[in-house]
């Protein structure tokens, strides 16, 4: 067993520390990321060491299945409080006025409360008669890449990486981003508008927990086709059934409920982090 460390700056008199409790036999720097990483390995005990990693904010992973990076052939990503750092039908409320009451169902949500089908449509109910420009001033004005984004579709891309971008949220949104970073395909609900504004419905079926992991299911068939590995990297509790349906699951900055069930947690790095949990 390995143990992945990571942070914004690791100190080398906490490193030493780690390595002495975990009886590491030796410590390899990673470089893949845009933070501080190292791999201590063949370690003989993990005892006491999540709490160490916690007390100095260190994100720590532990390694039992050696993966690599080339065998990557599918990443999985949820977008809202993913990919991006808000939630983009709180921003579109926040410019009518209304924020308080959509992001109240919006938190209950992705803590596993309520029922994701129907709270986004109780939310996008209370968006009816925005202007559809509310959308367009979200995107320019308050959407922005989470840390470590660009990096880790570079990376993969680089490779032939098919990447998928997965959402709750709306095509809006989601097919910007995917011409924007070259994602492979997108997947959303599409937000219903009549004269320039929005009806407070969603047009078609919902795009759901149930559906995002059909899909993740679909294209992880193919890459393991070739002999390849499918990814997932998701926050909310929405996102479970996705993570599931991978081969490597990462809760990224989660809520508790997907951390809990995902194979690794990065709680302080950005996305690229992902990149050094692989060899």
């Amino acid at each position: 067993m390995d143990l992945v460390l990571q942070a914004a700056h690791l100190a080398s008199d906490e490193v030493d520390t780690l390595v002495a409790l975990t009886g590491a036999q030796g410590v390899l720097p990673l470089t893949r990321a845009g933070n501080d990483a190292c791999r201590l390995v063949d370690v003989e005990s993990d005892a006491g060491v999540a709490q160490a990693c916690a007390a100095v904010n260190y994100d720590v992973a532990r390694i039992e299945a050696d993966h690599p990076l080339a065998g990557v052939r599918l990443l999985a990503m949820d977008m809202d409080s993913t990919l991006i750092t808000i939630e983009c039908i709180d921003e579109i409320a926040a410019a009518q006025g209304i924020k308080p009451q959509v992001a109240a169902i919006t938190a209950r949500t992705m803590r596993g409360e309520i029922d994701f089908a129907e709270s986004l449509r109780q939310r996008v109910a209370l968006l009816a008669g925005a202007p559809a420009s509310a959308l367009a001033d979200v995107y320019a004005r308050r959407l922005l890449l989470s840390p470590g984004a660009e990096r880790l579709l570079g990376a993969l891309h680089a490779q032939g990486t098919q990447t998928l971008l997965l959402s709750g949220g709306f095509t809006y949104f989601t097919d910007r981003l995917r011409e924007r970073l070259g994602f492979t395909a997108s997947f959303a609900n599409t937000l219903e508008i009549v004269d320039d504004h929005l009806t407070g419905r969603i047009a078609g079926p919902v795009f759901d927990a149930g559906a995002k992991a059909d899909v993740v299911a679909q294209w992880a068939r193919e890459a393991r086709r070739s002999g390849g590995i499918a990814v997932a990297i998701g926050d909310g509790a929405n996102d479970i059934p996705m993570l599931e349906a991978a081969d490597v699951s990462v809760a990224w900055h989660a809520k508790p409920a997907p951390r809990a069930r995902a194979l690794y947690a990065i709680d302080h790095c950005g996305l690229d982090a992902v990149l050094n949990l692989f060899t």
